[in-house]
């Protein structure tokens, strides 16, 4: 009988311990699952903060498992995107601006272009660099610098967008370059928002 009794409370004991692995399989497989669409979800939310939402979307989803959920890495991912776009649009007007056939009036107006560019790509560099090197005590410091510097490089953008308005433009041209410049206008903005959301939660 104290076999039987025994034999009962082994099994069931077993059972148990089974089931108590099991459940925290499941819940480290569901916490795995789960990751991803929350991350997905951070950056759907964090984008309604901005202006072009849509594009904050496409241009950080790929960068879901490196945000997590922080506004601070979202804010250092958008300016870095931004960045990135800056360079590339910036190497290929260089290539543009040397192409023969072009009027003064453009040529004039792809090397103030590329100018601005420049400053732009010196603006968001620094504003990268500063967010990784503060210490938590400047915060503060920190943040006005960034904003400063990614509203100058908006700022720039801006002013190269309009160097390509009117009348006298070769109209592909134009439109080619206006609308590379409009992206990284937007994606500046964006990235200026979620800056703007990082010092709110921050704070």
């Amino acid at each position: 009988m104290e076999s039987s009794s025994s034999s009962t409370h082994f099994a069931t004991c077993f059972l148990t311990a089974l089931s108590i692995s099991f459940c925290i399989i499941s819940s480290t497989s569901a916490a795995r699952d789960l990751a991803p669409k929350t991350n997905t979800e951070f950056i759907k939310t964090s984008c309604r903060a901005t202006t072009y939402p849509k594009l904050c979307r496409t241009s950080l989803s790929s960068h879901a498992s490196t945000i997590q959920t922080s506004p601070k890495l979202m804010a250092g991912a958008a300016l870095n995107v931004t960045l990135s776009s800056a360079k590339s649009t910036s190497a290929t007007m260089l290539k543009l601006s040397q192409s023969h056939g072009l009027k003064p009036k453009e040529v004039g107006a792809m090397r103030d272009c590329l100018e601005e560019l420049s400053d732009a790509v010196d603006e968001l560099q620094s504003s990268i660099a500063e967010m990784g090197n503060f210490k938590s005590y400047d915060f503060q410091l920190m943040i006005s610098d960034v904003q400063t510097w990614v509203s100058a490089a908006l700022t720039d953008e801006n002013t190269c967008s309009e160097g390509f308005g009117g009348n006298g433009m070769n109209g592909n041209l134009k439109t080619a370059v206006r609308g590379r410049i409009v992206n990284i206008a937007q994606l500046t903005s964006n990235a200026l928002a979620l800056i703007n959301r990082y010092a709110s939660v921050h704070g």
